[in-house]
């Protein structure tokens, strides 16, 4: 069952990708509350785990500012890259549940295909509360009596033949119960919502849903989310290497963009922000992106890759940026108090620790001078790390390519834009001159790192070609605004940055999607063919007759 919960948990998150929403003014909007179901019963609920809200594709079409959403969801390329990951998921729970099956169960996919349909058209509210040994699942999604009948003959023929129990019918559904837990699992037709819970035992959420029927709070924005990651951790174990925080976040959309705010709530209080030191000699036009970021440095430590560097102490700031005159120029930056000295001891780490290579498809040459570490052999680019001393301090300069000769500087007001004390993370880009310029690049790094390559004519790709001209600018930032809480708020007419939207992309096309596995299969080992060892001639007879070839017949 936690696998069918994890299937739920998954799609909900793609439906929110698929719709993520659109903007105001970052200075006048506030983040919307989240959604609280007021419960009939007084006594204070159990904390929430998951709580997610979504206002349905056919009530955002509907909103004057969905000019944004209809140019992402509402083409034909949407529509086929929608179908495609629909049928995807459809198949997926059978396959989570292949050894526990019965034999000559189906895969449940003709049940479970036309309800996936509502998820991204109509209005839900998906909630998981209580004890992580024991939580209990909500599902309220709007439907009218026709879909209503689907999903209650549909989920009911199918857990039926997954779990071999037959249902029991009850007011205006039906309700089943097994023996592990989470053994209650009850469908409940109110007003003109319908009620999915499963639990142990009891379902006290989906009482007080059912008893508000019509009367179910809703919430202004397309989609909000609040997610108790840590909590998460304990239910599911894939979850714990992404080691995520609490995380609230609501979506609108505004003036033909999405707009993104929320709050993030960190397990530790974030070290006290060192002043921006930026390489502003290096970073010049013409510009496609630009990120800064701050603080991470305690997060940085913990990371297991970040010991490849062997910088001590790790870096606190990073810069990134990209121009327009060639698909590999992106560079990145971080200050170092000796830039020589911190070269140095990259060199020395990368030469103590040789395990990465492994990783890799091709071997290259390694040069290295005083300021300078450079990599020979991989095609079309040339990887290097530079010790740079500038007027604004030392830092380490990465990149895949050579700069070019340097243009005009970065204009001030892109620095006054992140300016605030309290701004931790600034992100800038012309979202669609960067879904030109990435595809060589990331194809090159999945390559280069084993990994599948993005299919270029793939339904997913179709259909970035089809909305890139349509996107303009994004801009993120992140502010501290309590000693271990952050809150973001993004403006995009995409909703996601150029490097989310390929990533979801390459994502919606793994082979085992909803999973993530884009690894090369490994190579197929040759046969061994023992080598036959060919004793050497015995040596002729002494005065033996020469041999005499054979006569010809011409």
């Amino acid at each position: 069952m936690k696998k069918w919960l994890l299937f739920l948990t998954a799609f909900v998150a793609l439906a929110g990708v698929l719709t993520a929403c659109k903007r105001n003014n970052p200075q006048t909007t506030t983040a919307q509350p989240p959604l609280q179901l007021t419960p009939s019963n007084p006594i204070q609920p159990p904390p929430t785990i998951v709580r997610i809200h979504f206002a349905g594709a056919d009530k955002i079409s509907s909103d004057p500012n969905s000019v944004a959403f209809t140019n992402e969801f509402a083409s034909a390329e949407a529509r086929a890259l929608e179908s495609q990951t629909l049928d995807k998921l459809s198949r997926a729970p059978a396959a989570w549940f292949k050894s526990k099956l019965p034999t000559g169960a189906g895969d449940g996919s003709v049940q479970l295909r036309p309800l996936l349909n509502d998820f991204l058209k109509s209005e839900w509210i998906f909630e998981m509360r209580g004890a992580t040994d024991s939580p209990e699942y909500a599902l309220a999604i709007r439907l009218n009596d026709t879909r209503a009948q689907l999903w209650q003959s549909n989920l009911c023929n199918l857990l039926e033949s997954w779990t071999k129990i037959t249902a029991q019918n009850i007011t205006n559904g039906w309700e089943l119960k097994k023996d592990l837990p989470p053994n209650l699992f009850r469908f409940v037709r109110a007003g003109d919502w319908v009620i999915i819970g499963c639990g142990q035992n009891e379902l006290p959420l989906s009482d007080d849903w059912i008893q508000m029927g019509t009367d179910i709070e809703k919430e202004p924005s397309w989609l909000s989310v609040n997610a108790d990651w840590p909590k998460l951790e304990q239910i599911f174990p894939a979850l714990p290497k992404f080691d995520f925080p609490v995380t609230t976040m609501q979506a609108m959309g505004t003036n033909s963009i999405f707009l993104l705010t929320g709050k993030i709530e960190l397990s530790q209080p974030l070290p006290p922000l060192e002043k921006w030191q930026i390489p502003t000699n290096f970073i010049h036009q013409p510009l496609t992106s630009f990120t800064a970021v701050r603080g991470f440095g305690p997060w940085l430590e913990n990371q297991s890759w970040a010991e490849l560097f062997g910088l001590s102490p790790e870096p606190d700031q990073l810069f990134s940026w990209s121009l327009g005159t060639g698909p590999m120029e992106t560079y990145f930056a971080f200050p170092v108090p000796d830039a020589t000295n911190a070269l140095a001891r990259v060199e020395q780490n990368l030469i103590d620790n040789t395990n990465w290579q492994k990783h890799l498809l091709i071997t290259f040459q390694k040069t290295v001078t005083a300021d300078r570490i450079s990599w020979q052999g991989f095609p079309f680019i040339n990887p290097e790390v530079r010790a740079i001393h500038e007027t604004n301090g030392d830092f380490l300069l990465a990149d895949v390519f050579p700069m070019p000769p340097f243009g005009k500087k970065a204009p001030t007001e892109l620095y006054r834009a992140f300016s605030g004390d309290n701004v931790v993370f600034y992100h800038w880009e012309i979202t669609a001159s960067r879904l030109k310029e990435l595809p060589e690049l990331t194809q090159f790094a999945l390559l280069l790192t084993k990994h599948r390559q993005f299919d270029m004519n793939s339904a997913a790709a179709r259909w970035l070609d089809r909305i890139a001209p349509t996107l303009g600018n994004s801009v993120t930032e992140v502010a501290q605004t309590g000693p271990s809480e952050l809150t973001f708020t993004r403006s995009a007419p995409a909703g996601l940055t150029a490097v989310e939207l390929m990533a979801l992309a390459n994502w919606l096309e793994a082979p085992n999607f909803p999973g993530c596995d884009l690894s090369l299969p490994p190579r197929p080992r040759r046969p061994h063919v023992p080598v036959k060892t060919l004793s050497a001639p015995e040596p002729m007879p002494a005065h033996a007759p020469t041999p005499v070839p054979p006569a010809s017949h011409h």
